[in-house]
């Protein structure tokens, strides 16, 4: 056995935030943020994160000072973990420290270090459900996002009651590092962030809390402002892969409907893990007179992309700029593909994504259209109806290259989908039945996780087909060709 002071200490200076004499110092923090000055009682088996956080949080909770202190556990959880976390100043410096012997070695340590804080729920992301799904375009992942913590009724009722603040302006923010938090704002005692120079802009670099794969990155500008995709963005997504030339980096598109969640703040994500589009093949080659420095291809994939594959950042940008240029104002009814509407408002940007492949840049560019008319109010180029009992949500950056997060609710709603299948008595959704009902006529009666897990995956496929402005058949070939020439 161990005392709790003893094991929470030794974390904290193994994690290099402090040093064996600052020892007596920790020990009476703990015992302030904890509001009780006897822990000797307080004694674990094994000394691992969890088993600390998961000990102090049952006493905090048990003594009554949480309550006292009027914070979630989620606030009083980041408070404790940033004891385990060196000073921005420091992470900083050792991240400089580290990317002058290699840029991986340097993400690879303040990735660690983001998870042995607990500010990246590796614990909480081991719980989402993830499989393959054999596509004819490749394989996609499919996953089903179970990490971020459902919210107590109590707590969504007082963040109602809260006072409204506009600090920080957003979850991206920089002020977020080391932010309290309250009840409509996550805490953010142990966040850091390592500060980099962009093209003369003050950027940021993190890791999403709640990553969707390995070492999923988040690089933002200081500057609370915008999203805007044009030339300086792409130049900027293409900067960022030179300093960090294992990682891809992409941004969501600029445009409601096909746009990420967060569109008021300029930021791009990327990250360790090559997603499903990056092995995409090039199904058709695309000479670009204009830019005979830069290969061009569409690939083959369910959505609208051109492939830019070239040594020079200056080339590909001006590629890039052109193509946007074009398709900005590109429109072309017999596929329904519109740029503006009659009123001026724009249609039309793009999802870029860039990685570095044997020294060559490689800049996929996802053409988007957001249009909407009466009869696909929710968007023409959206999923539509027929799937969105599966996913009905924007289809964002991560989303565009093959890496379904599909919403909590349906593990619940699969088990009974399935159970429906195998001919139990169970009482399916509404939104569910006609599919159960399809599922359960054409099943073999072998391997039925197998079979609705393809069933799944064959629902995404359409929702990235829904997402796809020209489609695969031989009309919408045959319209892509048409734009192509205009280039």
């Amino acid at each position: 056995m161990m005392a709790i002071t003893e094991a929470f200490v030794g974390l904290a200076i193994q994690s290099g935030a402090y040093q064996a004499l600052d020892g007596l110092y920790l020990t009476n923090q703990l015992r302030r943020l904890v509001g009780q000055d006897d822990l000797s009682t307080v004694t674990i088996e094994t000394s691992d994160l969890y088993t600390v956080i998961d000990t102090l949080t049952r006493v905090v909770e048990s003594n009554g000072h949480l309550a006292k202190l009027g914070w979630t556990t989620e606030i009083w959880q980041a408070a404790l973990c940033d004891y385990l976390t060196p000073l921005p100043s420091a992470l900083n410096r050792q991240f400089a420290e580290n990317y002058q012997l290699s840029p991986e070695r340097a993400t690879t340590a303040f990735y660690q270090s983001s998870c042995d804080n607990d500010y990246i729920k590796v614990r909480q992301i081991a719980k989402n459900i993830v499989f393959k799904h054999p596509s004819q375009y490749g394989d996609m992942t499919i996953s089903i996002n179970l990490s971020k913590p459902e919210k107590d009724p109590k707590e969504i009722a007082a963040a109602k009651l809260a006072p409204q603040a506009d600090f920080p302006k957003c979850q991206l923010c920089m002020e977020n590092e080391g932010y309290l938090g309250r009840l409509n704002h996550p805490a953010r005692t142990n966040h850091r962030i390592i500060r980099f120079d962009l093209v003369g802009e003050n950027w940021g670099f993190q890791y999403s809390p709640y990553a969707y794969y390995r070492e999923h990155a988040i690089f933002l500008n200081e500057v609370h402002q915008p999203m805007v995709i044009d030339s300086a963005t792409i130049d900027k997504i293409l900067r960022v892969v030179s300093k960090f030339p294992h990682y891809f980096v992409g941004s969501n598109a600029d445009l409601s409907i096909v746009g990420g969640s967060i569109l008021a703040h300029e930021h791009f994500q990327g990250g360790g893990e090559q997603l499903p589009m990056s092995f995409a093949e090039i199904e058709k080659k695309i000479v670009l007179l204009k830019f005979p420095a830069v290969q061009a291809g569409i690939l083959k994939w369910p959505m609208s992309v051109i492939r830019l594959m070239s040594t020079s950042i200056e080339e590909l940008v001006a590629a890039s700029e052109h193509i946007l240029q074009v398709w900005d104002n590109y429109s072309d009814e017999a596929v329904d593909v519109l740029a503006h509407s009659r009123d001026g408002e724009r249609h039309h940007t793009i999802t870029p994504i860039a990685r570095r492949r044997d020294g060559v840049y490689e800049l996929d560019l996802v053409l988007r259209d957001n249009h909407t008319t009466a009869a696909y109010p929710d968007g023409v180029f959206h999923p539509h109806q027929d799937v969105q009992h599966i996913k009905k949500e924007n289809i964002g950056l991560i989303e565009v290259m093959g890496l379904a997060i599909l919403p909590a609710r349906l593990k619940d709603e699969l088990e009974v989908v399935k159970a429906y299948v195998l001919g139990q008595a169970v009482k399916v959704a509404d939104y569910h039945q006609r599919w159960a009902d399809e599922l359960k006529q054409d099943f073999s009666g072998a391997d039925i996780d197998g079979y609705l897990n393809t069933a799944v995956g064959q629902k995404f496929e359409r929702v990235l087909e829904d997402a796809g402005v020209f489609k695969r058949d031989a009309e919408g070939r045959l319209a892509f060709e048409r734009f192509i020439e205009v280039l």
